[in-house]
């Protein structure tokens, strides 16, 4: 098969709003969501609430938002409200990654994206940059279990910049860093020296490099692309001192969660949700709060980041 043909096949599969792709056409700054938020890291009806909360704060700098989803055999890039309000209720939901989103699209499962499908389909739609909560990593005792998040990979092959409050702190933060320098993944702290931990500003690790403004990220990025590398860079924007749940407090929080999936033998994709939701229980919503109010924050950077980089990527969507 030539790569027209690859690329009308792919068409097939890739359904881009009328909105989305005219911001796309025209060059317009345009900023990626992912809605494993929505069906998997957020409880009912806060998750939609706060899936159309981002939409309106990269609509308020001046981007387009890009909500991805699978839906009927399709990835859907820009999802109506009914769509969202689906993906939130729950039910049968699968939370796709790079190894099972060509499944949901050939057996029309209906799936949420995590941060490397969303990387994929962002990539196929021409979208550049994409606002998360935080990127996945290396989990604790990896050593022994191999579970090592698809994200890290993803930054490494794909082409999108990925906006996000760190990686989550029960992951093995060090470890998670070290993995991204190996692959060459830019980790670069928004107005901070240090790597934020999702929930909290402080980890204890230097973030590896530094930037203050969108448009220097902007300039790193087209210096990136231009050169040819491959991958996304990891723009890590802490968490606001009023919103975070400071790290030594937090500690306690995920050290009993974590202990109580290992006890409950939880493992793979779930785990990542029954600690979020566990960790919600221990600190009252603090947690909750905490994670809306750090996702919003990276929806207004990434918007801002795209509108410095305007431009087409890439191969852009499909004809």
């Amino acid at each position: 098969m030539g790569r027209a043909d690859e690329r009308v096949r792919i068409g097939e599969r890739l359904r881009i709003a009328p909105e989305i792709r005219e911001a796309l056409a025209a060059g317009a700054p345009v900023v990626a969501l992912e809605t494993t938020i929505v069906s998997h890291g957020m409880p009912y009806p806060e998750n939609v609430g706060t899936a159309l909360a981002l939409e309106r704060e990269i609509r308020g700098r001046g981007a387009t938002p890009a909500t991805i989803a699978v839906f009927d055999g399709s990835i859907r890039v820009g999802l109506s409200e009914g769509e969202l309000d689906a993906l939130a209720r729950g039910g049968d939901v699968l939370k796709l990654s790079r190894n099972d989103l060509a499944y949901a699209l050939a057996a029309r499962r209906r799936g949420a994206t995590t941060v490397a499908a969303t990387m994929i389909c962002a990539q196929l739609a021409g979208i550049r940059v994409f606002a998360t909560g935080g990127i996945g990593g290396v989990h604790r005792g990896a050593a022994q279990t191999f579970d090592i998040s698809a994200d890290l990979e993803e930054l490494a092959q794909t082409r999108v910049a990925v906006v996000c409050a760190g990686a989550k702190a029960l992951l093995d933060l060090p470890k998670t860093l070290e993995y991204l320098e190996t692959r060459g993944v830019p980790v670069v702290g928004y107005r901070t020296n240090e790597f934020p931990a999702f929930w909290s500003r402080s980890s204890g690790l230097p973030a590896p490099l530094r930037m203050d403004s969108a448009a220097e990220i902007a300039e790193l990025l087209r210096a990136q692309w231009e050169l040819g590398l491959l991958g996304g860079a990891v723009i890590a924007n802490p968490v606001s001192r009023q919103d975070e749940i400071p790290a030594a407090e937090m500690a306690g929080y995920v050290e009993r969660a974590v202990a109580e999936a290992a006890s409950r033998a939880i493992v793979g994709k779930a785990v990542t949700p029954f600690i979020l939701s566990h960790i919600a229980e221990l600190t009252g919503g603090r947690s909750l709060a905490a994670n809306i109010a750090l996702v919003k924050s990276n929806a207004r950077l990434a918007a801002e980041v795209a509108v410095e980089l305007q431009g087409p990527c890439g191969p852009g969507p499909p004809e």
